[in-house]
């Protein structure tokens, strides 16, 4: 699997990748592919990396959003990995992870924090982290909404 930077030319099947997870809501969708914008607009920005897992042909696969998290010394935050679903159970998240690992590394990095959903839908997400190594510091009930809790796992990388 090859994993390479987010090209202009990624933009519209990250867009629909996102949709077809059926795992997001509109307004997350929003948020992601603001962030996409922000990358694309201005590479040299430090706040978000988005890199993209890329099939034999070049097309996105998968794709991992993070970056440092500010007033912090080496902390870093998963923002977004996803999964195109007619690649998922392929071990590309795995990947993303491993390289998002290596990247923080490479940084200086120490630690990084990824907070996602409680509800039943993300359970194989949550499952995948733990497999990881990464482990659950926090958790916040009903904080996306009553029933669904907040959790933040961590991983020190370092």
């Amino acid at each position: 699997m090859e994993i390479r930077p987010l090209i202009s030319e990624d933009r519209e099947k990250l867009q629909t990748m996102l949709r077809e997870t059926r795992m997001f809501h509109p307004e997350e969708i929003a948020v992601a592919m603001e962030l996409i914008d922000i990358v694309l607009k201005d590479p040299n920005q430090k706040d978000y990396r988005i890199y993209c897992a890329v099939n034999g042909q070049g097309h996105p696969a998968g794709f991992i959003c993070f970056g440092p998290i500010p007033m912090t010394r080496g902390a870093f935050d998963l923002y977004w990995i996803v999964v195109d679903p007619k690649y998922q159970g392929r071990k590309i998240g795995s990947g993303l992870l491993g390289f998002l690992e290596e990247e923080v590394r490479e940084s200086k990095g120490r630690m990084i924090l990824i907070d996602t959903s409680s509800i039943p839908p993300y359970e194989r997400t949550r499952s995948v982290y733990l497999k990881k190594g990464y482990q659950e510091v926090a958790r916040v009930p009903d904080f996306y909404w009553p029933g669904n809790d907040r959790i933040t796992y961590c991983k020190r990388v370092r």
